[in-house]
Parts: C-alpha cells; sequence; structure tokens
C-alpha cells in the first residue's frame, strides 16, 4: 500500500481495499533518504492501525539499497539507508522489514554473499536493541541477484553474527522463476520439502502472492494478477490451504491502479480459494 500523503494513509488504503494485513515503503523507493517520521506521524499510524484493524506486517527497503554491492559508494550509501529504514519501522512498530538481499554486480555470488553478512553485521551492530525482524526475499535470480535459491538466504543467515535477528520472506513469482515449479501438486511439495529442510518455516516471516509472467526457471521478475499467470490457480489455491501458512501474513504485488479494483479482485479470489 502508498503511504503517499502520511505512512498512515496506507492503513486507511488497506481498510479500504479490504486488506487484514498491508506491506509499506515507509519513504519514497527509488531515493536513498526520506523525511523524518516525527512522533506525531508515528502517533497517527499507530491509532490508525488501531482504528482499521489493518495489521502493518511489514515495511520493505528501497531499491537503491544493495548490500552485496562490489562497488564501495554504493555500500557506503546502502549502509546507513538500511540503518535508517530499521529505524523508521521501529518509530512506527512494524515488526519485519523486507529487503532483496542485493546483487553483486559481476564479482560472483561467493563474495557477493560475503559482503551481505558483513554488511548485515555493521548494520545489526549498529542497532543491538532494534525490535524489528530483517527479512531476506527470495529473489528471482535476475541479473547478478543473489537469493535465488533457498541456499543463498540460509548460508547468509548462519554466517551473520546475530542470526537470530533474520526472517525469510518467500515471493511466490520470484521462487517460480528461479525454477521452483509451485503450479502443480508434486512441484509444490518438492518445493517446500526443500524449504523445510534448507531454511524451516519458524524462519518463514511474509509470503508475497504474485503470479508470474514468465515461465519456471526464467530468472525473469515480472508479476501478474493471480490465476492470470504462468503459476495459475491451482499453485495458490494449494499455498492458501497449506496449514504451515496459516499464520504467515500474505502480500499482494501486483499490478494496480489508485481505485485499487485488481486488489480487490485478487484478493477476492484467493479468500474464495483458501474458502473464506
Amino acid at each position: 500500500m502508498s503511504s503517499a500523503g502520511g505512512v498512515w494513509k496506507a492503513l486507511e488504503r488497506g481498510k479500504e481495499a479490504g486488506c487484514q494485513v498491508i506491506q509499506l515503503f515507509t519513504k519514497n523507493n527509488n531515493r536513498w533518504g526520506g523525511a523524518d517520521i516525527n512522533p506525531e506521524d508515528a502517533e497517527k499510524f499507530k491509532q490508525a492501525a488501531s482504528e482499521t484493524g489493518v495489521i502493518p506486517s511489514a515495511s520493505h527497503s528501497a531499491y537503491l539499497i544493495n548490500l552485496a554491492s562490489a562497488n564501495p559508494l554504493t555500500l557506503d550509501k546502502s549502509i546507513p539507508a538500511f540503518i535508517d529504514e530499521i529505524d523508521r519501522a521501529d518509530i512506527l512498530g512494524i515488526p519485519n522489514l523486507i529487503f532483496h538481499p542485493g546483487s553483486h554486480g559481476g564479482a560472483g555470488e561467493e563474495i557477493g554473499i560475503q559482503k551481505i553478512v558483513a554488511s548485515l553485521d555493521i548494520i545489526t551492530a549498529e542497532r543491538p536493541k532494534a525490535k524489528v525482524k530483517i527479512v531476506l526475499e527470495t529473489t528471482a535470480g535476475q541479473g547478478n541477484a543473489i537469493g535465488y535459491k533457498f541456499e543463498h538466504l540460509a548460508e547468509i543467515m548462519a554466517k551473520c553474527e546475530s542470526p537470530d535477528r533474520f526472517g525469510v520472506c518467500l515471493d511466490t513469482c520470484h521462487i517460480f522463476a528461479a525454477g521452483y515449479d509451485i503450479s502443480n501438486k508434486e512441484g509444490y511439495k518438492k518445493t517446500f520439502d526443500s524449504f523445510k529442510k534448507i531454511i524451516g518455516f519458524n524462519l518463514l516471516r511474509a509470503i508475497h502472492l504474485n503470479d508470474s509472467k514468465k515461465e519456471c526457471g526464467s530468472n525473469v521478475d515480472r508479476h501478474e494478477h493471480i490465476g492470470k499467470g504462468k503459476i495459475g490457480i491451482e499453485g495458490f489455491r494449494l499455498l492458501v490451504n497449506d496449514g504451515r501458512l496459516k499464520d504467515i501474513p500474505m502480500i499482494l504485488e501486483t499490478p494496480k491502479g489508485p481505485d485499487m479494483k485488481e486488489d480487490k479482485i485478487n484478493l477476492a479470489l484467493l479468500r474464495k480459494l483458501a474458502g473464506v
């Protein structure tokens, strides 16, 4: 949900769309910095959460942040920008901060993972008492992105000095594009058996529900409306009826206009599939 006009507006928009939970950017997602969140704004946000009943389950970091960057100038900007994202989430009482692990820029996955671990160790040391969970999102593997294998995320968390500070967000479009075929019962079972073994459901903090415009294994990140893409209805039927996931916040990141008509359609379909 957009936070244009004030972060609390995201909750009001979520209520209008019929959401139980939302994800938001706490600042412009394509800028390094943003205006500080003052105590009055934070109070409005918490009051809106109470009045609407909508849970602000996650914020998402700005897209410019790259904790795996081979460019030291980018890293010098990314680390303080990420610390600012943590501060913003904590001020608002948001429990999860979701981010893309990063792109190694051609330096190789091993070096990229090392840089992510080093960056996260600096960040957690700078904010040892932060309450927000730092949540690594699965990626499609487009370009030089890290995180398209469950093993990448598991390795990053295991190598960090404070592994208890982290969790995982699973994006359905991303994992499908990365080669995890969740469009049918057999592929779904294989994928989540693998997830359980490599990462574990105890570390799953959020799920992004997005169909995929591109084929399984394409490594192309293109979100589509639920049931309109290559994953299809069956994959989402399996997911919303999986008892292991019943308490995990599920977030739509599908294309939409200002009236949120598309969100309402996607939510209605998902709830129908879940029998609610």
